[in-house]
């Protein structure tokens, strides 16, 4: 027997050595997987943060200090500090009208 064709019926016995998805096929595949989960969640919190709304790992937002002042204000008063004439006199210096709802807000 001729030994190219012993190499070839061995090759056709077991096929070309390129036949098949390559090894590294598995972790391809996981790889865009998570690339993929990676660009949903980009895209939920790009679009979060274009809508105003804080990531949940930031916490609170601080309170304005105009608010700051004004619940000052109203504590120093309910506890008695300062009476009323001082409290509406520091109030107007605030521009805030005791009572009131602020604006923008119901």
């Amino acid at each position: 027997m001729n030994t190219t064709a012993f190499t070839a019926t061995a090759a056709a016995a077991h096929g070309p050595p390129w036949a098949g998805p390559p090894p590294f096929a598995p972790f391809l595949g996981a790889a865009v997987l998570c690339l993929l989960l990676l660009l949903i969640a980009l895209g939920a919190f790009l679009t979060m943060r274009a809508k105003g709304h804080r990531p949940p790992w930031a916490g609170h937002a601080p309170e304005p200090p105009e608010t700051a002042a004004r619940r000052v204000l109203a504590e120093r008063f309910a506890k008695g500090d300062i009476t009323v004439e001082e409290f509406m006199e520091r109030a107007s210096a605030l521009n805030w009208d005791p009572g009131q709802s602020p604006k923008g807000r119901r």
